[in-house]
């Protein structure tokens, strides 16, 4: 997907560019594929649970196969759409036997491709879904399961590709993105290829009307605020936020704090850190 670049005619659209969609073949999802997305503006229980969301454009929640358990009967890309709920591209698939349903696109792939996914033998070709255990050592993949049966959940980002490096005993050794390296078992189900849209991290949203337009309000510095707002609040004019570290609204300590618990349960399936520090 190429990024667009306008002529500078304001001065919001100087730094801004935008997707060029000449992708997509259909303009309105399938009906019998979407349900209502109920908004909540970042508040639980009328309380602000997570800062700076809410607002944006309406939208309605596609409804993506994860799973793919309709094993060994090839379907047909019937459409490539746009999902307002994620950066890489969704493809309306049409089995054999008439179901439809949504998938996320691997890069390349266009109307009249065919997939399949088995729990047996396919082709090794994007799109297709297997177990590690029936994929070449090397093939980048996305979409990955780490519970057999439970859906992907690795992998699910626009342009994502997960390095498939080796199998040992019961386990598959994979490279995620973050430079992070873990095992998953080699049972679970995979798809070969990478999440289309690889371009969307380029592109520059430019002013702060389309972050709303997302439903991303505004962040404000904490040493703009007051003292009773934010440990970094108050003095006079522009300043320091006056001690050794900095520290969230609430007080305790921030940037760079590590925040995953010591003893969790998937510790040992994780061989090499994202920062390329061994356990």
């Amino acid at each position: 997907m190429p990024i667009k670049l306008y002529r500078p005619v304001t001065k919001g659209r100087r730094f801004s560019s935008v997707q060029d969609f000449s992708d997509i073949t259909r303009d309105e999802p399938e009906k019998s594929l979407i349900s209502t997305r109920k908004e909540h503006a970042g508040r639980s229980g009328g309380k602000i649970s997570v800062r700076h969301q809410g607002g944006g454009h309406k939208r309605f929640l596609r409804d993506v196969d994860f799973i793919r358990h309709h094993f060994d009967v090839p379907a047909r890309i019937d459409s490539v759409e746009y999902d307002p709920n994620r950066g890489g591209r969704i493809g309306l698939i049409v089995y054999r036997d008439g179901l439809k349903s949504y998938i996320l696109l691997p890069d390349g792939m266009k109307v009249g491709d065919t997939v399949i996914s088995s729990q047996t033998e396919a082709d090794i070709a994007p799109g297709n879904r297997l177990p590690l255990e029936k994929i070449p050592v090397g093939t980048p993949v996305h979409a990955v399961e780490l519970t057999p049966g439970k859906g992907a959940q690795l992998g699910r980002a626009a342009g994502t590709r997960i390095e498939f490096n080796a199998i040992e005993g019961a386990w598959a050794i994979l490279k995620l993105p973050s430079g992070e390296t873990r095992r998953v078992p080699k049972i679970c189900m995979a798809t070969i290829g990478t999440v289309s849209n690889p371009d969307w991290h380029l592109v520059r949203w430019g002013k702060a009307g389309r972050m709303r337009h997302r439903g991303i309000r505004p962040t404000v510095r904490g040493k703009a605020m007051n003292p009773v707002d934010h440990p970094h609040g108050g003095g006079e004019g522009k300043h320091p936020i006056g001690m050794k570290y900095a520290k969230t609204k609430w007080g305790k300590h921030a940037l760079g704090v590590k925040t995953r618990k010591a003893q969790s349960s998937s510790n040992r399936h994780i061989l090499v850190r994202r920062r390329g520090n061994t356990l």
